[in-house]
């Protein structure tokens, strides 16, 4: 039996094909689907301006505490919790399945092979993300396209086959600056991180600031082959 939640979004797409997909998108989303929508945030640029999009609608917010973020990022969420007045709901690793992984492997094996960080990045955000989607009809993301190859071609309304979710990314098509003059124009509070070089922020030992004239995720997962760069919490298939 299909699933009655993948046929409401193919009905939705069908429906609402010839809107543009920003304005008032969500809205009509939170009238189909109330209570059941939820945006996770990491509190990166992008992040911000979607919790402004979002700041009076009836939309759940959380992030995921992998245990090893910057400072900077714990100093985000404080002044965003406060400047917003929103709960934000904090998820973490299951404790026993880390205290294994970091036994038997060491604290930094992520460094060691593709296969150790993916291991890594499932533990700290994965398995805590699909606690954190449990319930919910749409998961609203912060992705943009010039986030990495593996975006360019990301639709902003899609059906996340391996979380049983729909997936609606509000700013997909926004370039860099229309986000960084969105976040100054509203006076948000963002991670400062952001003005050293770091474009995309994530746990400390993986993220490093960019040079002039690298990409975008140039900064994560430096070691690795710039194909290889997601951790698995956006699948696009």
């Amino acid at each position: 039996m299909e699933n009655s939640l993948k046929i409401e979004f193919e009905t939705l797409l069908k429906d609402w094909a010839e809107l543009s997909f920003q304005g008032d998108f969500l809205p009509k989303l939170i009238n189909k689907f109330p209570n059941k929508i939820v945006f996770s945030t990491s509190f990166s640029y992008e992040d911000q301006v979607v919790t402004h999009l979002i700041k009076d609608l009836e939309v759940d917010i959380f992030t995921l505490d992998t245990g090893r973020l910057f400072e900077q990022t714990y100093e985000t969420w404080t002044s965003t919790k406060a400047f917003f007045k929103k709960n934000i709901k904090a998820y973490y690793p299951d404790t026993e399945e880390l205290q294994k992984f970091v036994t038997e492997n060491g604290p930094d094996s992520f460094y060691q092979s593709v296969e150790q960080r993916k291991a890594c990045c499932s533990i700290r955000k994965v398995h805590p993300l699909k606690k954190a989607l449990q319930g919910y009809h749409v998961w609203i993301t912060g992705l943009r396209s010039e986030h990495s190859l593996n975006r360019q071609n990301m639709p902003q309304l899609e059906w996340d086959e391996d979380n049983q979710i729909i997936k609606y990314h509000p700013i997909l098509h926004w370039t860099t600056q229309e986000v960084t003059d969105y976040i100054q124009k509203h006076q948000l509070p963002y991670n400062y991180l952001h003005k050293k070089g770091f474009a995309s922020i994530g746990c400390a030992p993986c993220t490093r600031a960019i040079q002039e004239g690298e990409d975008f995720r140039a900064g994560r997962w430096w070691w690795e082959d710039a194909t290889k760069k997601e951790c698995g919490l956006h699948i696009h298939q």
